[in-house]
């Protein structure tokens, strides 16, 4: 019996350690090779390091263009919408009734001029990177407050967003009232969204883009620096963080999420009996696993043609104002708050500004770049991106997550564990969606402060509401 006990034990500790360092074991980072994505005529050419002052200023001619465009789709003779189902709001993508109501508000009380004078309120400047320009704002405090310490801040959106989301914390970040830390805010466009340049060749997916913009940090002077990221701007943070520790610093993150192997195993376990692993709050967004499958099928059907076709349907999109409209809008819609599927407004108004919501469309639209935006979808998810195998290697440099009350992408803390090592500060809010610096930036910026000052001050781990 006692020989069977030794044996039994010695099989068990066999197995778990063919787990935690076979299929289920932490990876190392590859070493990336040098990439270039500019034309083929361009690639032997010495690379332009200079930074140069950008300005948004739209041709005449697009705006009326779009202005042509958008009166035929709403004249009797264009208008090839079909009605809602009747009691339908959003359940079954955008409302064409409240449709209408975004378009008529574009073409006639739309100000692109005034808009433009917005965007244009932060320093703006491209820079080549392996063959492509990179636009981006390079914002610094404009108080006379002195600070013990000013940090650089890697700034990263995701799709279909674009630098615009970050406007409202900028003065909240350069300029915090209650902190003695403050940040310079480096805030890109991604390859292939608005105003920086898509790649000429195939290739360029997350992987990739980390390490396109830990040169595009360096060009700016910084080789250590801080990164803050949602949605495609968490992840490609997440891989920067992994590849590229000696450079950043700390990783804070607004769509927290791991596809390691033991994530996956994980929420597996915890699926059987989530109280004992879990925060009660954070059980009902991810359990039972039936709730969480239908949430994704129901909403992923997008993802799926983007990492597919995304040049398909990026034809409709780019000839059609009021279907970019739609097919953007609506994920403020539903990625904001799944039950506004219900309304025939999907929810959108009062929460946000038509004007807001259309600044963001109208980068996409007079850059011209919803289809290469799309292509990051089918570039990542790709033979060759999953053989780097990152999703293996761990984070080891301090991470901070915010996790918002409505965003069915975050995973909880305990899922995410195992890929960020060194997880300091764990954020629970009531309030906001996925696209948290455009819709809550106050609780945003406090929480990306916060993070800081935890790590500044050698703080314990600490998990908190906001």
């Amino acid at each position: 019996m006692g020989k069977l006990l030794i044996v039994s034990v010695g099989l068990v500790a066999v197995f778990t350690a063919w787990l935690l360092y076979g299929p289920f074991g932490d990876g190392e980072p590859p070493k990336l090779p040098d990439f270039y994505w500019g034309p083929k005529t361009k690639e032997n050419q010495k690379e332009d390091t200079t930074i140069r002052p950008f300005k948004i200023n739209i041709d005449e001619k697009i705006l009326a263009d779009l202005k042509t465009r958008l009166k035929l789709e709403l004249s009797p003779e264009g208008n090839r919408l079909t009605p809602p189902l009747e009691g339908i709001g959003f359940e079954y993508g955008f409302n064409t009734k409240f449709l209408k109501t975004v378009t008529t508000h574009w073409l006639e009380k739309y100000d692109w001029r005034a808009r433009e004078k917005l965007l244009n309120k932060y320093p703006q400047f491209k820079t080549s990177i392996n063959g492509i320009d990179i636009h981006f704002q390079h914002v610094k405090s404009q108080s006379k407050k002195q600070y013990k310490q000013t940090r650089p801040l890697l700034l990263l959106h995701g799709w279909p967003g674009s630098f615009f989301e970050f406007q409202k914390v900028i003065p909240l970040l350069t300029d915090p009232v209650d902190s003695d830390t403050n940040f310079e805010l480096l805030i890109p466009s991604l390859p292939g969204y608005g105003f920086s340049e898509r790649s000429h060749r195939p290739g360029l997916g997350a992987v990739e883009m980390a390490q396109l913009f830990l040169k595009f940090m360096q060009r700016l002077g910084h080789e250590k620096f801080y990164i803050q990221g949602g949605d495609w701007g968490s992840l490609i943070g997440t891989h920067m963080a992994a590849l590229y520790p000696e450079h950043v610093v700390a990783l804070h993150l607004n769509m927290c999420t791991s596809s390691h192997p033991r994530a996956h195993l994980r929420i597996l376990i915890a699926s059987l009996y989530p109280s004992l692993f879990m925060n009660e709050v954070d059980i009902p967004k991810h359990y039972p696993l039936s709730n969480l499958i239908t949430k994704l099928l129901e909403e992923l059907g997008y993802f799926h043609i983007q990492a597919t076709k995304p040049d398909t349907v990026g034809v409709a999109l780019s000839n059609s104002p009021s279907g970019l409209a739609a097919y953007i809008i609506e994920k403020f819609s539903t990625w904001t708050n799944m039950e506004w599927r219900k309304k025939e407004n999907g929810g959108l108004i009062p929460y946000y500004q038509l004007d807001e919501l259309l600044d963001n469309v109208m980068i996409y639209w007079v850059s011209n770049s919803i289809t290469s935006s799309t292509r990051l979808y089918s570039e990542t998810l790709t033979k060759r991106e999953f053989a780097w195998d990152l999703d293996r290697v761990p984070v080891r440099i301090p991470v901070g997550c915010l996790s918002v009350a409505s965003d069915f992408a975050s995973m909880s803390e305990f899922h995410v564990k195992d890929k960020f090592h060194q997880l300091i500060s764990y954020t629970r809010s009531n309030k906001g969606g996925h696209f948290a610096a455009f819709e809550i930036p106050e609780i945003f910026a406090k929480d990306v402060l916060n993070f800081i000052n935890l790590l500044e001050q050698k703080a314990k781990p600490r998990t908190s509401e906001l």
